[in-house]
This record gives C-alpha cells, sequence and structure tokens, in this order.
C-alpha cells in the first residue's frame, strides 16, 4: 500500500489484495477471465488489473477500444504505475483504438511494410480480425522486453468491436485463438471485458456473453445495486470460478462481494458490512 491509499475499513478488503487473492492462481496456470458489467461500470476493474499484472512484471498487449491512453494513463498514475515508462522499456504494447478507428476511416493510417491496421476489418469484411490478431501474436512474441512473467492479453471492451461491425462468429474465433495462443502456447493470461443487460434487445452481444462466460475459467461480474444508487456502495461483485471446466459435475464456486469505489483504490466488503451501514 502507497503513502497515498488510505487504509481499508474493518472488515473490507483493498482492491490489490483482493486481486492477489483472485489472479494467483491464473497468474500461475494461464486463464481466460471475463470481466462484466450490467446496470454498471465495470472499468474500473480493467485498471486494477492492468496495474496488478505490470506491478507482476508480465508483458502486457492491451487492446485499448474505449478510451484514450491519456485516459488509462492518468488512472495508473493514480494506482501508483507508469504506462509511460512500461511502453518505453517493451513491458506494455498499447493499442489505441479510437485513433486507429479514425486514422483508417480518413485514410490517415501510416502503414508499415507489411504490417496492416490491427482494425483492418473496418475496410474490408467484417468477419476477418486476423489483422487484430497478427498483431496481439506479434506483440507478445517478440523479444527484447524486460517481462519476467507469463504475458497478458487485455481487451477493454470488446462490445466495442461489435458495434464497429465485427460479427458475434469472428469475435467468439478472435478469443478462441487468442486464448490458444496466450493461455496454452505462451503460458500467459487473457482478460476481456464485455458489457452486457439482462434485458437488452441485442441479441448479438448478448450471444458473445453467454458465450464468453461458458469458456471462461474466472468471471468477475460487476453488477449495480437493485435497490439503486447509494453513496457508500457503488455495487456488487460476483465472482464465479469455473471449477466444472476442470471437473465434470462440480459446481462452480461462486462469491459475492459489495464494493465501494474510491480516488486510488476500491474496497471490496462482505455484503451488509459496509462501514455506513455498521
Amino acid at each position: 500500500m502507497t503513502a497515498e491509499q488510505a487504509p481499508c475499513p474493518p472488515g473490507a478488503v483493498c482492491a490489490l489484495t483482493f486481486l492477489c487473492s483472485v489472479v494467483v492462481l491464473p497468474l500461475l496456470q494461464g486463464r481466460l477471465t471475463l470481466l462484466r458489467d450490467s446496470r454498471t461500470d465495470g472499468s474500473f476493474l480493467v485498471h486494477h488489473f492492468l496495474s496488478f499484472y505490470l506491478r507482476a512484471g508480465c508483458k502486457v498487449c492491451f487492446v485499448a477500444l474505449l478510451q484514450s491512453f491519456s485516459h488509462y494513463s492518468i488512472v495508473a498514475q493514480k494506482l501508483g504505475v507508469s504506462l509511460t515508462a512500461a511502453k518505453e522499456r517493451g513491458q506494455l504494447v498499447f493499442l489505441e483504438g479510437l485513433k486507429s478507428c479514425l486514422d483508417l476511416v480518413f485514410g490517415e493510417e501510416e502503414e508499415q511494410p507489411g504490417q496492416p491496421s490491427p482494425l483492418l476489418f473496418l475496410s474490408g469484411s467484417p468477419s476477418d480480425l486476423r489483422a487484430l490478431f497478427d498483431f496481439v501474436r506479434v506483440s507478445l512474441s517478440a523479444p527484447g522486453s524486460e517481462a519476467c512473467a507469463g504475458p497478458v492479453l487485455l481487451l477493454d471492451d470488446l462490445s466495442v468491436l461489435l458495434g464497429l461491425g465485427a460479427s458475434p462468429v469472428a469475435l467468439l474465433d478472435f478469443i478462441h485463438y487468442c486464448r490458444a495462443l496466450v493461455c496454452c502456447q505462451l503460458k500467459g493470461n487473457v482478460v476481456v471485458l464485455v458489457h452486457s443487460r439482462e434485458d437488452s434487445e441485442d441479441e448479438e452481444n448478448e450471444l458473445v456473453v453467454n458465450s464468453l462466460c461458458h469458456h471462461s475459467d474466472l468471471i468477475l461480474w460487476a453488477e449495480g445495486l437493485a435497490t439503486g444508487f447509494c453513496k457508500d456502495v457503488h455495487g456488487q461483485l460476483k465472482i464465479i470460478q469455473r471449477v466444472s471446466l476442470q471437473q465434470a459435475g462440480e459446481q462452480d464456486l461462486v462469491q459475492i462481494y459489495q464494493y465501494k469505489i474510491q480516488d486510488r483504490n476500491v474496497t471490496f466488503f462482505a455484503r451488509g458490512l459496509s462501514a455506513a451501514v455498521l
């Protein structure tokens, strides 16, 4: 804990401690982790996973489709991690999706020979995400970084690719190949954020979400409170350990915590044990 972070209240667990306990097994063995949110914004999980893996010495390929590099950099700075320094030493490969989309649409993309834009599907077949996969493969397979742990693919968020015209089948194929490369071949991790709504009429998005839930080893599902807004409890996080993937007939392990997002941290606590309630 840094000097800038306030101590956790009694009965609560700070984000760093929480992620260490949840992610340490996937970090060693290679897992597909799904970050899912509904009725709330689960992007805080992306920021903490990013800082967690960089602290752990992992080589990270961050496909950022939702925000700019400066946004992620400012948040990471609050968490005690410099994304600029990580990029300079080769530990972080950052794809700024917003800028790449605009450059490609307006013809300002500067492609190097043999290296097409990772988002080439915008000007071609919506079912072809091969260029994006090649970007991930080259980024995580390239030598020369100082990373000392398994590589990580972090994607924020997959729902954006659907909005850009990619087909659900293409997205699921992309994740399948990324999992085979990163988790199986390179012994690393894949972490994906998707947005979902149980009452959504977007059938394609729900198809992708449900399919990813079925194939993920670990699901962190951030949900808004059913009772509405509360200044002391911002939502609940359902943790689903997919035991059934490794042991047929076994039930998945489910834990539910509530959380409060602070400026430089997130605290997790059992339901009903918020400091405001006690």
